[in-house]
């Protein structure tokens, strides 16, 4: 029986951080303490996850089709991966920005380049037209309101410029139904439920190709390109549980089973893992990848 039901406390009803309520990404003020902050796992974020999300980042920029000294938004930029990528192709002057201050910090250890800045999706602090290409990678599933982020990322797009987005695609592997038996032996399948829709509200929804498409198209969008793609993550069986920690489920699952419960669940984990998989292991995942110009 799971430890904690419905009945746990929790953020309240419709709460969201600061910058999710304005549409930007989940992260918000440093002493929050909102499980949906990534403000307390920047420094382990930008170890385990950053080192994955590199190849999408490139093939966001590809698909994108980034200028040769073009002026490029990423929004959402997290530690910095995409800004980078776009960098590294090329691109003149990349800004990042993301509400985030830890995780900027990660960002601009990452070496010269692009600069960074701390701002929402909502609100972007640039005149209309300022850039030629926006990018936001595995971002809309986090905005509170994904069509109001889309209409400010337009906005700073000059006309015929392009606007590229990433996110992850659909479907559990054998690695994720493990981690979600362990977490339900803490904590009802419900409540775990509602906490990922609260933390990545779209994330059904633009996990599906057609209804990405759609919605960038509804967004001022124009010759949308959908690409599917597969990734390979080499990784440890310990690396792949750092990873799901710091991931939503495991921010929500920490606050809310405290310490002594959540180094119990910790445990749990591994000793789960060791006994299916080896120590080291693939895992696949797809990624939706989708590009347009502004009308």
């Amino acid at each position: 029986m799971p430890l904690f039901r419905r009945n746990h406390r929790q953020p309240e009803e419709g709460a969201k951080p600061a910058a999710a309520a304005r549409g930007g990404s989940a992260a918000s003020r440093p002493n929050d303490h909102d499980w949906r902050s990534y403000d307390g796992v920047a420094e382990v974020y930008a170890r385990v996850h950053a080192p994955r999300t590199a190849l999408p980042a490139g093939d966001l920029v590809e698909v994108t089709q980034i200028l040769p000294g073009g002026r490029v938004l990423d929004v959402g930029t997290g530690t910095g991966v995409v800004a980078r990528a776009a960098h590294d192709a090329g691109a003149g002057l990349v800004v990042g920005v993301d509400p985030s201050i830890p995780m900027l910090r990660q960002a601009r250890q990452g070496g010269d380049g692009p600069r960074f800045a701390a701002a929402a999706a909502i609100d972007l602090p640039f005149r209309a037209g300022t850039f030629d290409a926006v990018l936001a990678a595995f971002a809309l599933s986090q905005f509170a309101k994904a069509e109001t982020a889309l209409f400010d990322m337009v906005r700073v797009l000059r006309q015929g410029g392009r606007l590229g987005v990433s996110a992850w695609g659909p479907g559990k592997d054998d690695f994720s139904t493990a981690w979600s038996e362990v977490a339900e032996e803490f904590a009802e399948h419900e409540m775990l439920a509602d906490a990922y829709t609260r933390a990545q509200p779209g994330a059904e929804r633009f996990s599906d190709g057609v209804r990405l498409k759609d919605t960038l198209h509804d967004a001022g969008l124009r010759d949308i390109r959908i690409d599917h793609r597969e990734y390979r993550f080499q990784m440890t069986a310990e690396e792949y549980l750092v990873g799901k920690e710091t991931a939503s489920s495991g921010r929500f699952l920490q606050q809310m089973l405290g310490d002594e419960y959540w180094e119990t669940f910790r445990r749990r984990t591994r000793e789960v893992f060791a006994e299916r998989f080896p120590p080291a292991f693939n895992d696949f995942r797809d990624v939706v990848l989708a590009a347009g110009h502004k009308a």
